[in-house]
């Protein structure tokens, strides 16, 4: 074995504790934090540990329990659980406050992001008889947690008094001769002060704590992005230099982005980018949760993307098959394709106007989605991944079928509560089978349903369970995989996988091929994720490139965490056992929910703003986009809030980003005849320069790790020091001044108009119509997106002296308070249904051509016809579950209950 580590890496600190403290022989090699040692990885990952099979591990802390497999020891399920939390709550907090003292110089306000688990162990620690974590001897739990600790409390200005037992503990297990020499070995025994720290710091991604991070029920959510501080940076002169000459190299003779040219499909030698976004159910209207936990995350990653030259395909689709939508189809009178048809076109008309830029969205009620379906099925039957067995079923005789959970009602057998539901009971929260119910009803007749068996096909995953965890240990360790993410698809493994149902009896779905179950469809969570492949299908015919690539291809999935399993589990098992070379995920995105204002949406009750309800509201989707961008929950629920959302408007947006584009804008145009004037950098404005720098730096960091919220603030980050430095610096009055002031004036007009240049580029993923103005304000050279995002990032002088510039004006409007109010009133209860809403026999989309070539990204939807449906959509009585984090079970039975 050999175990490669960097100097002043902090996490090699652990991994060679746990070398020495287990006594494991391996051969050390130090190399550079740039070396990238795993050659499947796209980026740099240390430490890492070659096994003698040939095969990686770069998680530090699979590394360290797989050394201590080595030596002979199992793990306890204490031991594992606190290594879970190191990872989890622990480390992200630890690299947060690691940034804020070696690279802000920000040491006293460390103490709110350490609190939290600081707080936390040291309970933990005076709640035991025992000496240290587990027992009365040291564990590698011990070891792996006083190791992530050792840069932060080896430092006493950064120790809390009031944590003495952590403290006492701390300095037990820094006794031990291997986490001295550990540390002595990785930060030459300095701790913080470790100048090899600092330089492996400046080539990560600012980090903000809050991946990973669990939120009780009786926490508020948060709104706005960890750490609202100004995210300076302390640069030394020689990197302050260093940006200066990038910026006088100026635009590199590149070629803008090139056009997309359909079909797009994988080319050799390129980072060949799939991305999807969880299949939106057709029968739901959606709400903010919705399209920013899915199709609105998923476009801004494929945007930046594509400006990095990537060759990025994003497919998307509407869900359409299931219960819902047979019942949907009896509600209005309807057929249930004719239902289908009706609200694609719906959903088309939504994601056009929020500006989700597809390359296609498709559907999964084709003749491509039951071919390729069937062809998995098939496959997975020949190689023995397939079960019979019984099902006890509650079956409806007035209405002639099998009842899903949804459809059934009843008195818990818990707790009597008369109306719980056939999956769970919502007042004493217990998880319940169907047939468990007490005088039970059907909640579409009112009859009473009888119970009732009937045989199934189940997708062996216990005998998959073995190839499972290997391709997840190389997948959640060389992608990027939110931490819920790997949270919930770990309990699952860790739970133990038993065999799942794939078939139901109903009549709308993919049909089961198979001649001893011809009468039942596929059950939904196993035909959806295969519409990934037949709307790519439906989209080229060469799709097998993309999804039968996993050479070539990285795939990203975006989703809210309820469909984590479905995708990191289940659907992989399905791929895996039909051995025909399919695309795995590589990078699976998980957001948590999204609540409104201090409840949930509902469309029934009139309460939240639904993607068909955004556009009337008055105000630009690039405002929409960028609220829920801001406050997308990546670590955590956040909430929806109009008094919120006008304050982010008018002050970050009007008064921050716009304010200083404008004004950047404004003084070329009245002060140097719409002519960017001559520039001679004082070090002030090479400061800045280095400061603009560095923060493009961590935003491609960031947004390469799809951390696409904090990346944002590094685009307000950069406005802000903008208008400081045009505060500063007065232009406006220098302009009247002797020659010298004149200069001066020109210098700092200039440097800002070139920094509101690049904004522009940092824009375009989250805003782009915003984008688009700001560009042709500033007549932005075409290849200044290529030059910018280039490697790891180029601030460069894109509008050199006597470049000249269009016709500037403001970019945002003012939010009222009387608007606002009027807005929260609007969707804050029940509202009156219009006479569009109440027509139910309202005439369906016609179906979309077949062609791809015929198709338009949304498949052909009209917007103007698509406009008109949305109107004579019913209320849809549904609820959503968002809010407060649920137990993993709640969360699968949530998604059944929407989808099946």
């Amino acid at each position: 074995m050999k175990l490669f580590v960097s100097d002043g890496n902090p996490h090699c600190v652990k991994v060679l504790a746990v070398l020495e403290f287990t006594g494991v022989k391996c051969d050390v090699k130090h190399v550079n934090h740039e070396e990238r040692v795993v050659p499947y990885l796209s980026r740099p990952a240390l430490p890492a540990l070659l096994l003698p099979s040939g095969t990686y591990l770069f998680s530090p802390n699979s590394i360290c329990q797989y050394l201590i497999e080595v030596n002979g020891q199992e793990s306890s399920d204490i031991v594992n659980q606190w290594l879970e939390w190191e990872a989890t709550e622990l480390q992200p907090a630890v690299m947060q406050a690691l940034h804020m003292v070696v690279l802000q110089g920000k040491g006293a306000q460390t103490t709110r992001v350490l609190q939290g688990p600081l707080s936390y162990l040291d309970q933990s620690l005076s709640k035991r008889t025992t000496l240290f974590l587990t027992a009365e001897m040291v564990s590698v739990a011990d070891v792996v947690l006083w190791a992530a600790l050792y840069p932060i409390l080896s430092d006493s200005s950064l120790v809390s008094g009031n944590q003495t037992e952590l403290q006492h503990w701390f300095e037990r297990v820094g006794m031990l001769a291997a986490c001295g020499s550990a540390a002595q070995t990785a930060l030459h025994g300095k701790g913080l002060k470790a100048e090899s720290l600092k330089t492996y710091l400046q080539r990560q991604p600012s980090t903000h704590h809050g991946q990973g991070q669990v939120q009780g029920r009786g926490s508020q959510p948060c709104n706005s992005p960890e750490g609202d501080d100004d995210g300076d940076c302390v640069l030394s002169e020689e990197e302050i230099q260093s940006f200066a000459v990038t910026w006088g190299k100026g635009l590199a003779d590149l070629p803008m982005v090139p056009e997309r040219q359909h079909p797009i499909l994988p080319v050799e030698g390129k980072r060949n980018v799939l991305v999807t976004s969880a299949l939106p159910y057709v029968n739901n209207v959606p709400h903010l949760g919705n399209i920013i936990g899915c199709v609105l995350s998923a476009d801004v990653f494929a945007r930046y993307g594509r400006l990095r030259g990537w060759n990025v395909l994003y497919v998307c689709g509407t869900d359409e098959y299931g219960t819902a939508t047979e019942n949907k189809a009896r509600e209005e009178g309807l057929t249930a394709q004719q239902i289908c048809d009706k609200y694609h076109a719906v959903h088309a008309s939504i994601y056009q106007w929020f500006q989700v830029d597809f390359d296609f969205f498709g559907r999964t009620t084709t003749k491509k989605q039951t071919e390729i379906a069937q062809n998995i099925f098939w496959r997975l039957h020949e190689r023995g991944f397939l079960l019979e067995d019984i099902v006890e079923q509650l079956r409806c005789e007035a209405c002639q079928r099998f009842l899903a959970d949804r459809f059934v009602e009843g008195t818990c057998p818990y707790c009597s509560y008369p109306e719980a539901r056939g999956d769970q009971c919502d007042k004493c929260g217990k998880l319940i089978n169907a047939v468990e119910l007490r005088e039970p009803t059907c909640k579409v007749c009112s009859q009473t349903p009888v119970v009732q068996s009937s045989k199934h096909l189940f997708l062996d995953l216990p005998k998959l369970e073995a190839e499972l965890e290997q391709w997840l240990e190389k997948s959640t360790g060389s992608g990027d995989w939110t931490a819920n993410a790997k949270q919930i698809t770990r309990s699952w493994v860790r739970d133990g996988l038993k065999p799942r149902c794939i078939t139901r009896d109903l009549k709308w779905g993919t049909p089961v091929p198979h001649p001893d179950f011809s009468d039942k469809v596929f059950y939904v969570w196993f035909d959806a994720p295969i519409g990934y492949l037949s709307i790519t299908a439906n989209y080229t015919d060469q799709w097998e490139m993309w999804w039968k690539n996993p050479q070539q291809v990285e795939l990203y999935n975006f989703m809210a965490k309820d469909n984590v399993p479905f995708h990191s589990v289940v659907f992989p098992c399905s791929l895996l056992g039909a051995q025909d070379n399919y695309t795995l995920v590589n990078h699976l995105v998980a957001t948590e929910y999204l609540n409104y204002e201090d409840t949930k949406f509902s469309k029934s009750r009139g309460v939240g703003v639904f993607g068909d309800m955004a556009k009337d509201t008055g105000i630009p989707s690039d405002v929409w986009r960028f609220y829920l961008l801001y406050l997308r929950p990546e670590g955590q629920d956040s909430a929806f809030s109009w008094v919120d959302m006008a304050t982010k408007n008018n002050s970050e947006l009007l008064n921050n980003l716009g304010n200083f584009i404008n004004r950047a804008g404004m003084f070329v145009s009245k002060f140097f005849e719409s002519y960017v004037p001559a520039m001679d950098l004082q070090q002030e404005d090479k400061r800045l320069l280095a400061q603009v720098g560095w923060e493009l730096k961590q935003y491609m960091n960031l947004m390469d790790r799809v951390k696409i919220r904090d990346a944002l603030k590094c685009i307000l980050n950069i406005s802000r020091h903008g208008n400081q430095y045009i505060q500063v610096n007065e232009p406006w009055k220098k302009i009247k001044g002797d020659e010298t002031d004149r200069q001066r004036s020109g210098t700092v007009t200039g440097v800002s108009v070139n920094v509101a240049c690049l904004l522009s580029v940092m824009l375009q993923p989250y805003m782009p119509t915003v984008s688009q103005t700001i560009c042709q304000q500033l007549n932005a050279p075409p290849t200044v997106t290529g030059t910018m995002l280039q490697g790891t990032g180029n601030f460069v002088c894109s509008l050199p002296a006597g470049h000249h510039i269009g016709t500037v004006s403001p970019l945002f409007q003012k939010l009222e308070a009387e608007q606002i109010e009027s807005l929260k009133k609007r969707f804050g209860g029940q509202q009156p249904k219009t006479a569009a809403q109440t027509d139910v026999n309202a005439q369906p989309a016609p179906s979309p051509a077949s062609h791809p070539a015929a198709q338009t990204a949304v498949n052909g939807a009209d917007a103007e016809r698509a406009r008109e449906l949305t109107l004579a959509v019913a209320e849809q009585g549904e609820k959503v579950l968002v809010g407060n984090d649920v137990s993993l079970t709640c969360c699968l039975l949530s998604t059944r209950e929407r989808r099946s």
